[in-house]
């Protein structure tokens, strides 16, 4: 049997003892008033709420039951609210600031000194001699700014195409600021292990690390929807192998930004719904500190 509609309790009178009137109809006296704002509303205002009735204000402004108004937002993945424009934003300037570097290094006259001076390089002259250029002597820059460095053309065009493509549907899964940092990690960490095992003078550039590290965050959130995980894989080792049989190709930098990515994607995804940011961002800092460590350690031992 269907239930009767509720009614609403009358409230009290004003404290002079008159009867209000609802604030959007005045001509209207009612005894009713919004559980969230406490404003008199008339029936034809009142909505029926969890508790009690609210006000059309706090409907429009709020869930309709009590909660913030952000409460009711649609959620990605990694449970942060989904955002209005561009689902590519970041990923786009990613993608212009390798381009804008890029163009820089192909001017003549310039672009060698480009090169030289924002590569990733360890130790140079490599020790027992004195280091004056380098991490090791003071240019941590470079761990940066290698990131966005490329010299060929089949470089800068592979690692673009892949952050076009892994780029946005992690953008939209994870959100901006996790997918910059996602991003920013990746190549850190990748950065970080060519210091540490490569030979102090081996120069190295380029956004494979970061690249890698979305190849890893693709793959973790695809077995994490069930989705079919042959074609990654597939791509995965296609990847690995040209990254072991190709030269001049600094593996160090994809096995770090792969490892990296796996871990923090696991770190967005499995928190629990109450520790999420918690997690989230103890995920987040204890990679950078792993980062910082590994390069702490490695400029001690050029340097001692």
């Amino acid at each position: 049997m269907d239930q009767p509609p509720k009614s609403p309790d009358p409230q009290p009178a004003d404290a002079d003892g008159s009867i209000p009137h609802c604030y959007r109809h005045t001509d209207r006296e009612t005894g009713i008033r919004c559980t969230r704002c406490e404003k008199p509303i008339c029936t034809d205002c009142m909505v029926d709420a969890s508790v009690g009735f609210q006000c059309p204000d706090c409907v429009r402004n709020g869930s309709g039951t009590g909660h913030a108004p952000t409460a009711n937002r649609p959620r990605n993945i990694a449970g942060t609210a989904v955002r209005s424009g561009d689902p590519r934003l970041v990923t786009k300037i990613l993608l212009g600031l390798n381009l804008a570097v890029f163009a820089l290094v192909l001017v003549p006259g310039t672009g060698d000194r480009i090169v030289s001076d924002f590569f990733l390089l360890g130790a140079w002259p490599a020790p027992p001699d004195f280091v004056f250029e380098g991490v090791a002597a003071g240019e941590w820059y470079r761990l940066v700014t290698s990131m966005f460095l490329h010299q060929e053309i089949w470089h800068i065009a592979f690692n673009m195409l892949g952050l076009w493509w892994l780029g946005g549907p992690l953008e939209a899964a994870l959100g901006r600021a996790r997918f910059t940092a996602l991003y920013v990690l990746s190549g850190l960490a990748g950065s970080a292990l060519t210091y540490a095992i490569a030979a102090p003078n081996q120069p190295s550039l380029g956004a494979s690390g970061a690249i890698f590290g979305l190849l890893g965050a693709t793959a973790v959130l695809m077995k994490r929807m069930n989705y079919d995980m042959r074609p990654v894989i597939a791509l995965l080792v296609i990847n690995l192998i040209f990254t072991f049989a190709g030269s001049n190709i600094a593996w160090e930098a994809h096995i770090g930004g792969l490892v990296a990515g796996v871990l923090l994607t696991l770190g967005l995804i499995a928190a629990p719904r109450e520790k999420r940011n918690l997690v989230q961002y103890g995920t987040f800092g204890l990679a950078f500190v792993l980062v910082l460590v590994t390069v702490l350690v490695r400029t001690a031992t050029l340097t001692v």
